[in-house]
Order: structure tokens, then sequence, then C-alpha cells
């Protein structure tokens, strides 16, 4: 990529059990001039697949819509369960400025994607976080409360009216969240219970909605090939709720119910700055940074 601008797009895709319909997705990112896919992971539990990839803003976004193409076609909820909350085939698609690169482009190249999708496949838009036309739209959670069968009452409420595209859903594809935020940090945590009551409780108390967390979001999550139950949580801003203060808040709660992790992952890429972090405070390293680490320098 020879641009100085460089944006990075997580697109969330309805899918996560056929590998099949997963590489189909993923190909529309791979051997395109200008952009590079970082990295994709799918969840049989949660039915999902996340996808993280970089480039320049215009072969970026044909990528993008290639992409939405693909998804629109051989996706369809009407046939789709899953842990994980959903109201689109294409679910959501964040683009994230990271190089010489305004949150305002960022900001106007998702409403070009939104504009697109409309066009191409009569596919229903909805703004969110810094693109967002209006305050109540900035959530996802809010914008996907109802999920895709909840979907065609939901439009038909003024103030759910889509930002672009038709005020029903596609009959297939539902509708699709599209907007541009700061980077965030998908954590999971794992504990040693199959009560997904239990997982639900510590996840509202350690959400923002709930008094916990100011930049997390949170939801309980069941496991059910493992038998176990996950507190899944978003770190928006993670400068300023980690991942350790997350983790161990996640503990704390779980110690009321007599209940202890069993581990933790990251879902997708996630910023050097944050591992730092936290390693940082498990280990009591004092004044430590990214200075000190040797690959930092070895990127100049």
């Amino acid at each position: 990529m020879s641009s100085n601008k460089i944006v990075e797009c997580v697109p969330n895709f309805s899918e996560g059990r056929d590998l099949e319909k997963v590489e189909k997705i993923a190909n529309a990112f791979r051997a395109k001039e200008g952009v590079k896919l970082l990295d994709y992971s799918t969840d049989k539990d949660h039915n999902r697949m996340v996808v993280t990839v970089v480039g320049e803003p215009e072969p970026l976004k044909k990528a993008v819509i290639e992409a939405i193409s693909i998804a629109v076609d051989i996706i369809d909820l009407n046939h789709h369960e899953g842990q994980h909350p959903r109201m689109g085939a294409v679910d959501v698609i964040p683009f994230i400025p990271i190089r010489n690169v305004s949150m305002e482009e960022a900001i106007n190249l998702s409403k070009e994607v939104a504009e697109e999708v409309v066009d191409k496949y009569n596919l229903p838009v909805y703004l969110y976080e810094k693109s967002a036309s209006a305050p109540h739209r900035e959530n996802l959670a809010a914008i996907r409360k109802g999920e895709f069968e909840g979907l065609k009452d939901k439009m038909q409420l003024p103030e759910w009216k889509p930002d672009f595209g038709p005020a029903q859903p596609h009959p297939a594809a539902g509708a699709t969240v599209i907007g541009a935020r700061m980077p965030l940090v998908a954590y999971n945590v794992n504990l040693n219970t199959d009560k997904l009551e239990i997982a639900d409780v510590i996840a509202r108390k350690v959400r923002f909605l709930g008094g916990g967390l100011r930049f997390c979001k949170a939801m309980g999550v069941e496991l059910t090939d493992r038998g176990i139950v996950q507190v899944s949580m978003n770190l928006t801003d993670f400068t300023k709720t980690a991942i350790y203060r997350a983790h161990e808040l996640v503990r704390v709660e779980a110690n009321r119910y007599g209940v202890s992790i069993v581990g933790a992952e990251i879902i997708g890429l996630v910023p050097m700055d944050a591992l730092i972090d936290t390693a940082a405070y498990y280990l009591g390293l004092e004044g430590f940074s990214t200075k000190q680490v040797l690959e930092t320098h070895l990127m100049e």
C-alpha cells in the first residue's frame, strides 16, 4: 500500500459455521491492490465472522462493497441462529482512521459505502457512532435491539427509519449498520459455569449502562460446545477502560456467585498499547512503555 492514507475496517458477518461461505466472504479482501486482509475469525456459538482489513480509502471501499454483495447473496437470516445479537447478514461495518485520515474522512467513507449499498442491493442502512444522524442512533446496541426478527415493525417507527434505503428490511439480509469510530478491543472472559443468568448479571454490572466501566459494552453468552458461559465485551476506548480493569471487575462480580474465570480471548486485532498497559499492570512494571518493546524499533 503506497498511499499515506490508511483506514481500518472491521466488518461483522452473520455466518460462523459454514466455512465455505466464510471463505467466499474473506476472498473479497484477498489479492486486492491497496488492501490487506489482516485477520478473520469465526465463532460457532456466536455464528458470526469478524474480519479485520486495512487499506487505502478507495480500494478498501470497493473490497467492502464486494464482500457485502457476497454476504447478501449467501446468508439468509431467516435460517440463522446464534448467541450474538444480529439484524443483518452484514451486521455492522465500522471504519477506523489509522494513518493520515481524519475522523471526518472516515465518516464520509462510511456514508459513501451506505449510499452504494442502497443503490446496488436495496439494503437499508443505519449510521452509528461518529457517523450517527441523531444521538439515539450512536449506540449499536440501541439500533440492533429487536434484532432481525423485530426489524420490520421497528422500521415503521419514525425514530427508527433507516438513514439510507427503504423503510423495510431486506427479506434475507435484514439491514446493515455502518459508521466511523475509534479502535476498540473485543475482549471475552469465560466462566466455569453453564448458568447464562450469572453471565448476564455480571455483564449488566460491568457495562456502562449498568453503572459499570465507562467505555465498556457487555453481554452474557452461552458457549454450548464447551458447556460454559462468557462475558463478551467491547472496550470502546482502551486508553480509558483498560483490558485489565474489565477483566478484574468481571472477576470481582463472579466471586459473588462462587464462579471463577477459566480463560479469556481477544477477537480480531488489538492495539499494542492495550496489551502493554495490561502487562505492566499484572507484572507491576514501573514506567514501562512501547518504547521498550523491541519490535517497536524494528518497525521504525
